[in-house]
């Protein structure tokens, strides 16, 4: 009996194990799903970098590049583009319910909402709060998502909440691997990320 309830408690204990690391997420793939929740369990603690890179957007109404400046200190961000995509210049920043844009042609706006913001200002409907994860080569943890892992069991191709990336290349850096180029399509907007410069930090700990 002791052996049988022992095997029972085991059995639970696996099972709940399981649903706890894929309940939001379903995988697919070359990649191994242990070497995966290994990869995410050290990138996400990266919670403040500074990125320098290009910007590529294809839309409707306006397609181009730009340059693309982006510091993060855990909850704070700092967006800037610079280029024909931002009409000069453009700048996001703040917190997930405190965010200006700044476009040098039009001046100053305030929102709690970084896509409202971006949609009004730029005409662009972006996902700014799951970039957060999504430049990690992370999916958000707080919808429904399908991976499909590499060989080397890392993102290749993420769909969330209407997008779908891909994960053309990745960087190592500071002991992390890190994406360096990204496509996002989605809502009218294909956006293509190349990160040329990636200095993550973790500062939470």
């Amino acid at each position: 009996m002791q052996l049988r309830t022992l095997l029972l408690a085991s059995t639970f204990l696996l099972l709940g194990g399981c649903a706890g690391l894929t309940s939001q997420e379903s995988i697919r793939g070359q990649g191994d799903p242990a070497a995966w929740e290994a990869h995410k369990q050290q990138v996400q603690h990266i919670d403040g970098w500074q990125i320098n890179g290009k910007i590529g957007i294809r839309a409707p109404r306006d397609s181009g590049s730009a340059t693309l400046f982006w510091l993060q200190r855990q909850d704070y961000f700092d967006i800037r583009l610079a280029g024909p995509l931002a009409v000069g210049s453009a700048r996001l920043s703040g917190r997930s319910n405190d965010v200006v844009l700044d476009l040098s042609a039009e001046g100053r706006f305030h929102s709690n909402s970084a896509e409202d913001l971006l949609e009004k200002g730029l005409g662009w409907r972006l996902p700014v709060s799951q970039l957060f994860w999504w430049v990690r080569g992370l999916p958000g943890p707080d919808s429904q998502s399908e991976v499909t892992l590499d060989r080397d069991s890392r993102l290749n191709q993420l769909q969330q909440d209407g997008w779908q990336i891909q994960y053309l290349s990745y960087i190592e850096q500071d002991g992390y691997t890190l994406p360096e180029r990204i496509k996002l399509k989605g809502h009218d907007l294909q956006v293509t990320l190349v990160i040329k410069d990636w200095q993550p930090r973790q500062l939470g700990r």
